[in-house]
């Protein structure tokens, strides 16, 4: 049997907010995550409440931390973290499913922890959908445990 090549390193670096190729394959990437959302439980409500960046990644990049995991010039997931005090909250993460399983989330998530001890937060919060088992199992192998849960109902 032959051997099959090692998997690629998780490579996670911050967005370039003027590189047009970064900004065009977020956008992509954006894309992709909504329409995964739209097919999981509570996923269509979470994009009623969050509108789609699209247009808006070089302001995004400049006001929020986004970082990117890569292999060479193509971008497999991203992060974007926002600092609310001594609190940084992952406002999205999102790994293509070709690079699932490869540590690409993981890495992504451990800069995000790495960039919140730095600027001196004490805790990390990140959301889930409830049908979304691949982001709290990300979250839960990171050690981050749900504090709350927000139920609803239409009436």
């Amino acid at each position: 049997m032959p051997l099959l090549p090692a998997p690629p390193d998780p490579l996670v670096r911050a967005a370039g907010a003027d590189d047009p190729v970064d900004l065009t394959q977020l956008r992509i990437l954006e894309d992709e995550a909504r329409e995964a959302a739209r097919h999981v439980r509570g996923g269509q409500r979470w994009l009623e409440e969050h509108p789609v960046v699209g247009e808006r990644w070089p302001q995004l990049c400049t006001e929020s931390t986004v970082l990117v995991a890569h292999i060479g010039d193509v971008l497999v997931g991203y992060l974007v973290l926002d600092t609310d005090g001594d609190v940084v909250r992952v406002a999205q993460v999102w790994v293509t499913e070709a690079a699932r399983e490869l540590g690409f989330g993981d890495a992504l998530l451990a800069e995000a922890m790495r960039r919140g001890r730095d600027a001196g937060a004490r805790l990390i919060e990140g959301t889930a959908l409830p049908g979304d088992r691949a982001t709290k199992n990300l979250y839960e192998r990171a050690g981050i445990v749900a504090r709350l849960i927000v139920t609803s109902k239409a009436l």
